[in-house]
């Protein structure tokens, strides 16, 4: 038998969905909520109850760049990962942002704004998901940064100038937010305008 006429290597199976990566995102999704118990005790008046808090959020927060890392490194990126990895950040997120809110570290108009940007952005994904994927950019991913270091800063009882500190990241993430937001909505309505052309006008 020739080379030319040997048949081609069998595919690589997919990966499980049961890997490390997958394991961290869903260890992210359990600790919102222990997160946000320990943020709201007792009002969020007890400093030692706010330092718990702080290091779940920063625990969770690490566990968000692991998980995607392993993921790309051990070549464990499932549909599974793709669905829950931005589910679990936004639920971390929308807890501390409604859990501060609470507290009455950031005002609640803020909160709004945000979480609207989120749901917005998040239907917009799924209406065009019938014919095209849009990825998280690089401006996605500075916002994220930016909203977690804000809120990690907002959850620790430090005292000044830090809460200073994270009221000025927090604002300039607000605008990244909201800017990103803008942005998504447009490719979103150019991929939908381009969508007949390619289809042949299906």
């Amino acid at each position: 038998m020739t080379a030319a006429s040997e048949p081609p290597p069998p595919a690589a199976p997919p990966p499980s969905v049961w890997n490390v990566a997958n394991a961290l995102t869903m260890l992210r999704i359990a600790m919102v909520p222990l997160y946000g118990w320990l943020l709201l005790h007792d009002g969020g008046a007890q400093d030692t109850w706010r330092w718990m808090a702080t290091v779940v959020f920063v625990l969770a927060m690490v566990t968000d760049r692991l998980d995607g890392d392993l993921a790309r490194a051990k070549g464990l990126v499932t549909d599974f990962g793709k669905v829950s990895d931005p589910i679990a950040d936004k639920a971390l997120t929308g807890m501390a942002f409604i859990g501060l809110s609470l507290i009455g570290v950031i005002w609640w108009w803020v909160t709004i704004v945000v979480l609207a940007r989120e749901i917005g952005v998040t239907l917009i994904r799924l209406a065009v998901l019938r014919f095209a994927v849009i990825p998280a950019n690089r401006g996605g991913k500075l916002k994220t940064t930016l909203q977690g270091l804000a809120l990690g800063i907002l959850s620790s009882p430090l005292g000044d100038p830090m809460p200073l500190v994270g009221h000025i990241v927090l604002a300039v993430a607000v605008l990244v937010t909201v800017a990103t937001g803008v942005e998504y909505a447009a490719q979103a309505w150019r991929l939908s305008r381009t969508r007949p052309a390619r289809d042949g006008g299906a």
